[in-house]
């Protein structure tokens, strides 16, 4: 074990005895970064929300992209990229041994082609990103075998999902975080297997419950009381008006404050430290993994082994493995080191962005079905292996140093300069939030959000009370945001309603929001853990244990260790 100084935070992170067994078997130096630091600089290659209009650099359609006109790259609709109307390896170009290999890799990055958005295999889905294997999804990030999903956030296997975040094998559910195996349930938090629902928190396999904790296998619970079937009908809040959904926001909100809350989400799994894991082991500070082996310092990953310092990895037919700083990809891949947006079939890639089914390429962009490349350009094997360490060897004697002195060897991810998103457009905005000053501080690029001229033609306030009482006119009505764009949520001041949301509220009797869907969003993901971990003690008084978890010392919620939680609630 060894402790060792951040880089780019400064404060001291250790490296485990394990995470060195990592580091020789793939041969590869320890990193310089903290884990919270490097799990940053990786978010800052992936921009799932904030979208712009633009034109394709090839065809000159209108399309919708993350990347804005005024940026520096050349973007390609989806059709366009993936044609043969354009080769990556027209960019291609000798290694030069004068400058660091971080400076012409940057300019390569800026030179090649880029897809408006990641998607793969969607139908009607022209407003979302990172989404795979989908239909009808509206501005939905992360959306992985699903259909109908709107305004939601890593769904997985699921119909008709609206205003939700981190959801998986569940139907017709609106303002949920974390669930699965759910239908018809709204504003729930943390809940497996139940049945239409409503403000439920840390519950499993109920139906018809509502404004409760901690139940398993109930029916009939309203405010943690039983009721009969007559009772519960006539006694249920009517949450159609807006006014009495409110108030049982509120009452949830204290109702959560004291409800006995497991330390982590695990659930068949064993050897875990992180929270959201499922049917997994051997895991190690990370975040939303299923299906995984041997994984450290993850998030959002499944079915993938032997891997560390991934995000947005993996695939449902078959496992993943040996992926080491690497974000958005993995399916069907091996080998995979410090490269980004690259997936179907890649092995032996390093220092890769945007590559497809290639093997044995080094400071790549673009390309699709190649091998032993650098820079684009085409070597034989043995050429490709002797120039790659003599590349190597030159990234350690002459290593990239950014504006804030960070050196950048091999090992090393992509300098947070050549990053492809500005802070407040990736994720590190959404995980790691922080104001411009401070980001600009630390050295990281910052985009002026953009001003939007709207003409509102109604208040979300002058909105009526009732969704029975909404008329079909309000599709046509350009509504102001309660928020008025004045909080730091990226509000676009005003929307509108589509007309899937309004027949979607109308058939589950449930008033509509009075936010634009950028504050929505916002609200959904901060009822979520964040990717972060305290050391804490069980809350049970006169219990000894100690543990991990995303919980943070100032929350409210009162944390168990497993024994306790077990013994208190199952």
């Amino acid at each position: 074990m060894e402790t060792k100084s951040c880089q780019n935070c400064k404060e001291n992170f250790v490296i485990e005895p394990e995470d060195f067994v990592f580091y020789e078997k793939i041969k590869v130096p320890p990193p310089t970064f903290c884990p919270e630091c490097r799990m940053i600089r990786r978010f800052l290659w992936r921009n799932e929300r904030t979208l712009y209009k633009r034109k394709c650099d090839l065809c000159s359609k209108d399309i919708i992209a993350m990347y804005s006109a005024d940026s520096d790259f050349t973007v390609y609709c989806s059709d366009c990229w993936y044609s043969d109307q354009w080769d990556p390896m027209e960019y291609g170009s000798d290694y030069d041994f004068s400058v660091p290999f971080f400076s012409q890799f940057g300019l390569l990055v800026k030179k090649v082609p880029r897809i408006a958005l990641e998607g793969y295999q969607n139908l009607n889905s022209p407003f979302t990103n990172y989404t795979w294997f989908s239909k009808d999804v509206y501005l939905s990030a992360s959306t992985l075998y699903s259909e109908n999903v709107f305004n939601s956030q890593a769904t997985s296997n699921g119909a008709d999902i609206f205003d939700c975040d981190n959801t998986s094998r569940s139907n017709t559910c609106l303002d949920v975080v974390t669930a699965d195996k759910c239908s018809r349930c709204y504003s729930c938090i943390q809940v497996q297997e139940s049945l239409d629902s409503r403000f439920l928190y840390d519950c499993k396999n109920c139906t018809s419950c509502m404004l409760s904790h901690n139940l398993r296998h109930k029916s009939y619970v309203l405010r943690n009381k039983q009721l009969t079937k007559e009772e519960y009908e006539k006694e249920k809040p009517d949450i159609g008006s807006f006014k009495i959904q409110c108030e049982c926001e509120a009452e949830f909100a204290h109702l959560r404050s004291g409800a006995v809350t497991r330390f982590a989400s695990v659930t068949k799994s064993e050897n875990t430290t992180g929270d959201y894991i499922t049917n997994s082991k051997n895991i190690y500070r990370s975040f939303g993994v299923d299906n995984a082996e041997n994984i450290r310092y993850g998030s959002r990953a499944t079915y993938i082994k032997d891997s560390m310092d991934v995000h947005g990895v993996g695939s449902s037919d078959g496992a993943v493995e040996l992926l080491y700083e690497f974000i958005n990809g993995g399916y069907k891949d091996s080998r995979m080191f410090f490269s980004a947006n690259s997936y179907e079939g890649m092995l032996n890639a390093y220092y890769c962005d945007y590559c497809r089914g290639s093997e044995n390429v080094f400071g790549c962009v673009g390309l699709k079905k190649k091998q032993y490349c650098i820079l684009n350009k085409q070597y034989l094997k043995e050429e490709y292996l002797e120039l790659v360490s003599k590349i190597i060897e030159h990234m350690n004697k002459m290593p990239y140093v950014d504006a804030s002195g960070i050196e950048y060897k091999y090992g090393e991810f992509f300098p947070s300069e050549i990053a492809p998103f500005t802070y407040n457009e990736s994720l590190a905005q959404e995980y790691f939030p922080i104001r411009q000053d401070v980001a600009e501080t630390a050295g990281y690029r910052w985009r002026k959000q953009e001003e939007k001229s709207y003409r509102i033609t109604i208040l979300s306030s002058a909105l009526p009370d009732h969704i029975n009482d909404t008329p079909d006119s309000i599709l046509k009505e350009v509504i102001g945001c309660e928020h008025r764009a004045e909080c730091s949520e990226q509000c676009t001041g005003a929307y509108k309603i589509t007309p899937a949301e309004l027949n979607f509220h109308r058939a589950n009797g449930v008033a509509l929001s009075r936010l634009c869907m950028n504050c929505r969003h916002s609200a959904q993901f901060k009822k979520r853990t964040p990717m972060q971990l305290w050391h804490r003690h069980c809350m049970k008084k006169g219990c000894p244990n100690e543990f991990e978890t995303s919980y943070a010392p100032d929350r409210p919620e009162i944390i168990y260790c497993e024994s306790c939680y077990q013994q208190e609630v199952v």
